[in-house]
């Protein structure tokens, strides 16, 4: 029985698992198996996630496709050694078309069989040759070296990716402790400040009910002590009314009408105003403590108000009359800035009134503006008090900006 020839394997062994012909631009993948690039590509065209190997199905959540130069280079020599095997076969038995001998010999410079007399002739003397058997077992150690080298560098990829997927994993049990690490800590601090903050509302709701209590009691005495004067007050008046002489005759009787002096009582009892400063105290530490976690801000002269001067570091701000740009900016905050003055219908935009119900403490403001020019102005609603102090507007943004309400309220209505 024949012995099956060395370069039998080589078809299976340099074929795509896919197309089942020689690699067409090999590339490997995650696990270590090669394919041809447009084959893998086809194979997972429909993929976003979880890419499977077409051969042992081992997954991954990404596309990694690496060219595989070492295996194109070794599908070369296959390629080649196969023809040259197939037609060595063929021309054998055949035998050489000029010399009519046998083709025992390879010509490895013109990669080509030769007989033995071609070997002597002039166009392959110099040429380096093997014997047919030889050639191919050459040329099969040439490919089994350099598939043990691919073997060897999927090897050390996988084991690669097995310490990357290890060390991962750690590193997410480390952030996942300290993530919770974090949230615990947090959690007992808000658990202990809500406990230290009821605890502090109560003393001072105590503290207010003590308050009262001493108000309620030096009110109490107060009363009594004017009512005790407006009745000798009284009494002496109608004394004073009587004639001389029924008055000169009961003056002994009037001692009766002296009275001590009065003696205001302690508007705070010292333990109380001791209690009081105690508190004031905690809540200047308190303070100090929240200042440490505040952050620098800079402040945009762009975004300021008319009257807003905002210092050159950007770190202060000072109210005044001042004559700063009117163009606005696209991130302008929307301000209410306006000053109310009474004024007639069809004033010029920028100067509103709104007249208000003195019942009615709550009027609306719907029309503000943005940034520093006044004609600019959209829709906006939000809602006001008004007064003959001035008009505070709330408006839906957290901005409370301060409005000067000149004249004396009149009915409620809108801006």
């Amino acid at each position: 029985m024949a012995a099956p020839s060395p370069t039998a394997g080589l078809p299976s062994e340099a074929s795509c698992p896919i197309c089942l012909e020689y690699f067409r631009d090999p590339v490997s993948i995650h696990c270590g198996h090669n394919f041809c690039r447009a084959c893998i590509t086809r194979c997972w065209e429909w993929s976003t996630t979880n890419f499977s190997c077409p051969q042992c199905r081992e997954t991954a959540p990404e596309r990694n496709l690496r060219p595989s130069r070492e295996l194109a280079r070794v599908l070369e020599i296959a390629k080649r050694l196969s023809l040259q095997v197939a037609r060595g076969e063929t021309v054998e038995e055949e035998g050489c078309e000029r010399h009519r001998e046998p083709l025992k010999i390879f010509c490895k410079d013109d990669e080509a069989f030769i007989c033995v007399i071609c070997r002597e002739s002039r166009a392959h003397r110099a040429h380096t040759m093997l014997p047919v058997q030889d050639a191919v077992q050459e040329y099969k150690g040439e490919i089994q070296a350099r598939l043990q080298a691919l073997k060897e560098d999927r090897d050390k990829l996988l084991g690669f990716r097995e310490v990357e997927m290890r060390r991962n994993g750690e590193y997410l049990e480390k952030t996942a402790a300290e993530r919770q690490r974090v949230f615990s800590k947090f959690e007992g601090l808000r658990l202990f400040l809500e406990d230290h903050a009821c605890h502090l509302l109560a003393q001072l709701g105590g503290l207010e009910r003590d308050i009262e209590k001493i108000q309620e009691e030096n009110i109490t005495s107060l009363t009594k002590e004017i009512s005790c004067l407006d009745t000798l007050i009284q009494e002496m008046e109608e004394k004073c009314q009587q004639p001389a002489s029924k008055f000169l005759q009961v003056r002994e009787e009037g001692k009766e009408f002296e009275k001590e002096n009065f003696q205001q009582p302690p508007l705070l009892l010292p333990e109380l105003e001791k209690k009081i400063s105690h508190f004031r105290e905690k809540n200047i530490a308190l303070e100090e403590t929240l200042r440490t976690f505040q952050v620098k801000v800079t402040l945009d002269p762009s975004t300021a108000h008319p009257q807003l001067v905002v210092s050159a570091d950007g770190r202060s701000v000072r109210w005044e009359d001042a004559q700063l740009p009117t163009t606005p900016s696209a991130s302008t905050p929307i301000l209410a800035c306006w000053v109310a003055r009474p004024s007639p219908p069809g004033d010029t935009p920028g100067w509103w009134t709104w007249p208000r119900d003195n019942t009615a403490p709550w009027g609306s403001a719907k029309s503000l503006c943005r940034g520093r020019d006044p004609s600019a102005s959209i829709p906006r609603k939000g809602s006001g008090r008004c007064s003959s102090g001035g008009l505070r507007t709330v408006p839906s943004p957290p901005l409370r900006p301060s409005l000067t309400c000149r004249g004396s309220p009149g009915r409620s209505g809108s801006l």
